[in-house]
């Protein structure tokens, strides 16, 4: 904490009460599928950022790989319809959300390079700390936040503890754990997954994905594989078998 304390408070006030803030607020005037096509340029954000900071350029087979990726997100979240030319018009939650994403990219490659000797624990501790006074502070000042706490049902209060809990904690541990193994630039590509994920849920509640959305689906994955240099070693795998 003594010489990680600048970090955490930056890095929470940036990647937790920045982004979340941003994201929420972002929605209310941001089309949400506009607004997710946007949050998923996050991983290429964040390896420019971390080849700016290392002044070390991603490989190529990286940048063809997050190309790839993006383009399977565009398809599942918009169903085809960028592809179609439909493409939405921008309004000011457009922006913010891509300030939001911006955020959370500098969060993703602060935790690798400006915290010291910290665990991916204390890391997620501190920062979602910080993050969260810092959004009471705003919350207190902007809006009621006692009054709506108050007059909230049941099920909305079980939904907020869900999101607290699944929603921030557990997947900022599990993201900050990745990021210490795998380093800011490989863990981001990751974030492709999101929308996929979000099909399965979609798909377990009993809505059938249409078909653009399901060869997005696995566009995401050629990409995200192919930029994590996966199918990279499965065909040098394969070939010094050949040779064997």
């Amino acid at each position: 904490m003594k010489q990680n304390w600048w970090a955490f408070i930056v890095l929470g006030a940036i990647g937790v009460a920045g982004f979340n803030g941003a994201f929420f607020v972002a929605l209310q005037s941001s089309n949400p599928v506009t607004a997710a096509l946007i949050v998923a340029t996050t991983p290429i954000s964040a390896n420019i950022l971390e080849a700016i900071i290392n002044r070390r350029l991603p490989g190529l087979m990286r940048v063809i790989g997050m190309a790839i990726s993006l383009l399977g997100v565009a398809l599942v979240i918009t169903n085809g319809e960028l592809i179609l030319g439909g493409v939405s018009q921008i309004v000011a939650g457009d922006i913010i959300i891509f300030m939001g994403s911006l955020g959370w990219s500098i969060y993703t490659v602060g935790t690798r390079i400006f915290v010291k000797d910290a665990t991916p624990l204390a890391t997620t501790s501190w920062t979602m700390l910080f993050g969260a006074i810092i959004l009471v502070f705003i919350a207190i000042f902007v809006e009621s936040p006692i009054t709506a706490l108050s007059s909230g049902t049941f099920e909305s209060h079980l939904a907020c503890l869900y999101i607290g809990i699944g929603g921030s904690t557990i997947a900022y541990l599990f993201w900050n754990m990745g990021v210490a193994i795998r380093g800011a630039g490989k863990t981001a590509v990751f974030f492709n997954f999101v929308p996929m994920f979000a099909l399965i849920i979609q798909l377990m509640m009993g809505n059938i994905p249409s078909l653009p959305q399901m060869i997005g689906v696995v566009i995401t994955i050629v990409g995200v594989l192919l930029g994590q240099g996966i199918l990279s070693n499965v065909r040098f795998m394969n070939i010094d078998k050949n040779k064997n």
